[in-house]
């Protein structure tokens, strides 16, 4: 996408370039043809509300009151109300590119034309994209299932003067902002509110957010594996083409190929055959199994949020034969049970990094217990497993799949919700913990490695290494190690061990 910019509506959306948009990477635009169908689709609407009929989210109310019927005289204050009485979020407030995000995403969807917004609406949430003029948005309200009702009308207040945004460092009242660019708010006209409030827009924004670092994970956590399969005296037998093509699954296909090639021409691992080991534990031996179901979860949810991400997802849709229909699009369910699946993948993902650091404070005939040479009076590594050891638990305990639960909502008429707004949240928390988990494995990782000299590593390997110890002295007494580990997170994080064995 970097030699074109991105039409909104019109291209394919994937997590990937969604993220590109927000970080300023991609330029987008909104092409002439998908102008047209929102115009279309704009006129639909207006043809509705000057005839006689009824249709849900035009003249009539919501939810629990869509059976009320609203005069025309009054439908422009109900849309402007369903904002204000739906901003109920609650919490901190979220990251400010998850807001980006939900914009992003939301224009995206208005843009393929069966929302029955105007231009001028879609042209106002992309100057607020394009200036980085991002509303504050509460974390908690939604439950996945009319659309993340209380985020996205949090998210749009600031188009009708309310609500708070981000403006040049600083977070103020969207009133003042307009004022300060000499702007006046927008009027919300017939449907156009429950268009904006309709949708699944806070589930995406921070599954794409979480999964484009699951993706960072799962490389940082293959690479950094292989370290620990050479500082454990580890075997490569088990990583080899033969075997695992006995049990053709993609992600283990995919980890083992990598490992193995980590591995080759390893003077560790050669040195290593000679240990007399029969087998290694399972944390070793089990890598492209348990890191391969983890990578096929992560496959999963990108199908599935990339089908999301160019989906119709608010209620009623303006069909192209003039129809309005009243459906379940912006139902978060499809989203829900593959966001908690992958909560769960990378949860294991920590779970075994833990046991491979534990693994590697046992020490072995070269590298010695807790990672020091003289232990009594220094500790070693043994509280860095402590940390670990929580974070593992920590992410064990949000594994409670979020799309077990529903709760009645609306008197009834939303009687089933997703509560995959609850998993999104989740996913990123179980994410950040991975990070920090994997963070430590490395540190204890390339201490053990320290100990296996003169013997060198894969060449790829080595490259990663020398970049730690750039960063990272060896240890060879006790010290304030939760400085290396901010270190070492902000390593996983920065993406450079992948670059070294790309």
């Amino acid at each position: 996408m970097s030699s074109k910019k991105f039409s909104y509506g019109k291209d394919k959306l994937t997590y990937r370039i969604a993220i590109k948009i927000a970080v300023g990477e991609v330029s987008t635009m909104i092409d002439s043809s998908q102008s047209e169908k929102i115009m279309e689709s704009r006129k639909k609407v207006e043809s509705i509300s000057s005839s006689n009929n009824t249709v849900y989210g035009i003249n009539t109310g919501f939810g629990a009151l869509c059976n009320t019927i609203i005069s025309s005289e009054d439908s422009n204050l109900l849309q402007e109300n369903l904002l204000k009485s739906h901003a109920v979020g609650v919490g901190k407030k979220v990251p400010k590119i998850i807001s980006k995000l939900m914009m992003i995403i939301k224009v995206h969807s208005l843009c393929m034309g069966h929302s029955g917004v105007r231009i001028d609406i879609i042209d106002r949430i992309c100057w607020h994209i394009k200036n980085n003029i991002l509303p504050a948005v509460p974390i908690k309200g939604s439950v996945g299932a009319s659309g993340d009702l209380a985020p996205l009308a949090h998210l749009f207040l600031p188009l009708i003067g309310e609500g708070e945004v981000y403006y040049k460092g600083k977070k103020i009242r969207s009133s003042d902002m307009l004022n300060k660019e000499k702007m006046i708010p927008l009027n919300i006209k017939e449907k156009e509110g429950l268009a904006l409030i309709n949708g699944t827009q806070f589930i995406c924004a921070f599954t794409c957010y979480a999964l484009d670092r699951f993706r960072n994970c799962l490389e940082n956590a293959d690479i950094i594996s292989a370290m620990s399969v050479e500082g454990t005296m580890g075997s490569d037998i088990s990583f080899s083409k033969e075997l695992n093509d006995l049990r053709p699954y993609n992600g283990a296909s995919i980890v083992s190929d990598k490992i193995r090639e980590l591995l080759e021409d390893s003077e560790v691992i050669a040195s290593n055959k000679k240990s007399g080991k029969v087998q290694d534990p399972y944390s070793i031996r089990c890598i492209p199994q348990v890191h391969g179901a983890s990578w096929d979860s992560y496959f999963h949810l990108e199908k599935t949020i990339n089908i999301e991400l160019n989906s119709v997802t608010d209620n009623p849709i303006v069909m192209k034969d003039g129809n309005i229909i009243s459906g379940g699009n912006f139902h978060g369910q499809p989203v829900a049970i593959p966001i908690d699946y992958s909560i769960v993948a990378a949860s294991e993902l920590g779970n075994i990094s833990d046991r491979r650091i534990y693994l590697l404070l046992k020490g072995n005939k070269v590298v010695p217990q807790l990672l020091l040479k003289k232990i009594g009076i220094n500790s070693g590594f043994m509280i860095l497993q402590y940390t670990s050891a929580a974070l593992v638990s920590e992410n064990k305990n949000l594994c409670f799949p979020a799309s077990a639960d529903s709760i009645t909502t609306s008197l009834g008429q939303e009687d089933h919700v997703s509560m995959g707004s609850i998993g999104a949240v989740k996913f990123l928390k179980v994410i950040k913990n991975l990070e920090k988990i994997l963070a430590i494995e490395l540190l204890c990782s390339v201490q053990a490695l320290d100990f296996h000299r003169p013997f060198s590593s894969n060449k790829k390997l080595e490259s990663c290494i020398g970049y730690v110890r750039k960063h990272i002295s060896f240890s060879d007494k006790d010290k304030i190690f939760t400085d290396d580990i901010k270190i070492a997170i902000k390593i996983v994080k920065s993406r450079k061990l992948i670059e070294s064995t790309s």
